[in-house]
């Protein structure tokens, strides 16, 4: 029996949705996985088995092939393991196939079936908007996150064991709700800490009303550091779309506050003249930001 799920990867800050499909006929115990996924996509064979073993899914006779289309895509990441578990249930007949059609399905799985957080859910879930996928499943340790994302119905599961019974029963899962926003304090570096400097305070003024870049020259003890620091209390708050780019940045970096709610304050970054150019702007294997 075939049945498919959706899954996705991410590109750099650019998700690729991905097709889980996956067949399972009798014959001898065997799970084989295609479609040009690395090492922690394949290893995801192992998350499964024991995870669909704890909900009492008996694989020992069946030969299980999943597939993952586009095959010329490279599919990265442990986020595929809920949805070739899903699929896999599917074509097992153990959850009704119909109920895993046009749902995106996020998250990674311990070996006793719990639903493990990931990063980069945010800008896996805006591309999924982008292409009109309209419902979704993710970890609930991800909830706050993803629920960020107008526009497609976002539920949170826990484990495994309770997915399967909500796909059992068609009955709905927990919908991710917003952490609350509070309100962004004021920068710690003001510029009205500055005495003196009356050319660079200026120019720092012209370049924030202007939304101009700003090169700095000068020996060091200059004060280039100190007036940079400062820019970011001169911006105006960030709108709602830079918000969202921002946090899926930090999303995708690992760098999202606990609580999973959106990046208000102007980002800023101070690197060591002896960074690299890909510390700097990002990339390398499974392009990641600098």
């Amino acid at each position: 029996m075939l049945a498919t799920s959706l899954g996705a990867t991410l590109v750099g800050l650019q998700a690729q949705l991905v097709r889980v499909e996956v067949e399972a006929t009798r014959g001898p115990p065997s799970f084989e996985l295609v479609g040009l996924a690395e090492a922690a996509v394949r290893e995801s064979r192992v998350r499964v088995k024991s995870a669909l073993a704890q909900v009492g899914v008996d694989m020992s006779q069946c030969r299980i092939v999943v597939n993952l289309a586009p095959a010329d895509v490279k599919k990265t990441g442990s986020g595929f393991d809920l949805a070739i578990a899903v699929a896999t249930l599917g074509a097992l007949g153990s959850v009704p196939r119909d109920a895993l059609g046009g749902a995106l399905f996020v998250g990674e799985l311990s070996l006793e079936g719990t639903v493990q957080p990931l990063r980069g859910v945010l800008p896996q879930l805006l591309g999924a908007r982008a292409r009109r996928v309209k419902r979704a499943i993710v970890p609930r340790a991800n909830a706050a996150e993803a629920a960020l994302v107008d526009g497609i119905d976002v539920r949170s599961v826990g484990s495994l064991h309770e997915l399967v019974e909500a796909l059992r029963r068609h009955a709905d899962l927990p919908v991710a709700e917003r952490a609350p926003e509070v309100a962004s304090e004021a920068p710690t570096d003001d510029l009205a800490d500055v005495r003196g400097q009356a050319a660079a305070r200026r120019a720092l003024e012209i370049a924030a009303a202007g939304n101009h870049n700003l090169l700095m020259i000068g020996p060091p003890g200059a004060g280039k550091t100190m007036l940079a620091r400062r820019l970011p209390g001169l911006l105006p708050p960030l709108s709602t779309e830079e918000a969202l780019e921002v946090t899926a940045v930090h999303s995708v970096a690992g760098l999202l506050s606990s609580s999973g709610g959106l990046s208000r304050a102007r980002p800023f970054r101070s690197p060591h003249h002896t960074v690299s150019e890909v510390g700097l702007v990002g990339g390398g294997e499974g392009p990641r930001p600098g």
